[in-house]
Parts: C-alpha cells; sequence; structure tokens
C-alpha cells in the first residue's frame, strides 16, 4: 500500500511538471508573439543592403528606427528630425557632403534615403567613439554634447567611457535603444 501511494505521488508530481513546462512553453510563446508585433522587422531589404555596406549591426538599426519613429517614414520631431532614423536636415547635408552627393534634405521622407544615411551616420559615430552607449547618446544629443561629456571626469569611468549622462532625454533615449536592441537579439538574431 505504501509503494502504491509513492507511485501515484510520484506520477502526480510528474503530471505536474508536465503541465508547469507547458504553461511556460506556451507563455514563453505568446510572450515572444506579443514581442514580435511590438518590434517588427520592417524595411529589411533595405537594413540588410546598408548595415552590410555600412558594418553596422541590423538588430541596431531596427532598434534606432523602433525608438526614433516607430517605423513611421512621414514622422518629423518638434526639433525638426525627418523620418524613419529621426534624421536632421543638417546632419543629413553634412553626410551627403561626406559621400560627394548633393541630395535635398526632403529626401529624408524617402525610407532608402533615410536608412542609408542614418546607418552611415551610427557607423561614423561607432568608428569615432568605439561604443554603442556613446554613439546612442551622440546620436540624440549631438557629438559636440558627447565631447564635452567625455571630457568631464564625473561623468566618465576608469576607461574613459560614459557612466553617466546628464539629460535625462539622452539617458533615457539610450536604455530604450539598448532594450530594443536586447528585445530584436533574443527574437530574430541571436540562435
Amino acid at each position: 500500500m505504501i509503494q502504491k501511494k509513492a507511485i501515484v505521488r510520484s506520477i502526480v508530481i510528474v503530471i505536474i511538471l508536465l503541465v508547469a513546462i507547458l504553461f511556460g512553453l506556451l507563455f514563453q510563446t505568446v510572450w515572444d508573439a506579443i514581442d514580435r508585433a511590438n518590434y517588427p522587422l520592417k524595411y529589411t531589404d533595405e537594413i540588410e543592403k546598408y548595415c552590410a555596406e555600412y558594418g553596422v549591426p541590423e538588430y541596431v538599426v531596427y532598434s534606432v528606427i523602433k525608438v526614433e519613429s516607430n517605423f513611421d517614414s512621414g514622422a518629423v520631431s518638434d526639433a525638426g528630425a525627418i523620418g524613419l532614423m529621426q534624421m536632421m536636415p543638417d546632419t543629413f547635408n553634412w553626410l551627403t557632403s561626406t559621400l560627394k552627393e548633393n541630395l535635398n534634405s526632403a529626401l529624408l521622407y524617402d525610407p532608402d534615403t533615410n536608412i542609408k544615411y542614418g546607418t552611415y551616420y551610427l557607423a561614423y559615430l561607432y568608428i569615432r567613439y568605439g561604443s554603442w552607449n556613446e554613439v546612442y547618446a551622440a546620436y540624440n544629443a549631438g557629438q559636440g554634447t558627447v565631447d564635452g561629456w567625455l571630457e568631464d571626469e564625473e561623468l566618465t569611468d576608469s576607461t574613459g567611457r560614459l557612466k553617466k549622462i546628464p539629460y535625462k532625454e539622452t539617458s533615457g533615449y539610450v536604455k530604450k535603444v539598448s532594450k530594443a536592441n536586447e528585445v530584436y537579439k533574443r527574437l530574430y538574431f541571436v540562435n
């Protein structure tokens, strides 16, 4: 009788464990579906092309677009930033001159153009700073601002990287893009 109770108890425990595992898998599947809806892959041809050309990880560009415009190619910020990657016309004009192209800033509404120059700018910033956190901070607050922060010992760690971002908006922006990076990597780019 005692042995029979032990067997029944073992079977019940195994069933409970299986149900818990199935519930966990179902929960993860539903959560991933929600994340995929909120963190989509759009403009994949353009992003793949320019990321390959300029050496920027695709998840970085998807994350910047997600945070900047939520994939709205017609987005315009209060500050005048335009398109998917919310590029300022002055920055666009500077970038087009570095590539020896003379383009009208109205082309920032064109997804291909916006992604090309936004990705090129991210690559430029990465070469300059060597750290994605500084890249995101410079993308948001400007290179001159980040350069000033990097000269302030109170804002940098022992390696010379930013440990504190004094602008609340920029600090929040860096956190949002970093979070989006993790979601994009988990969903689409890490096996």
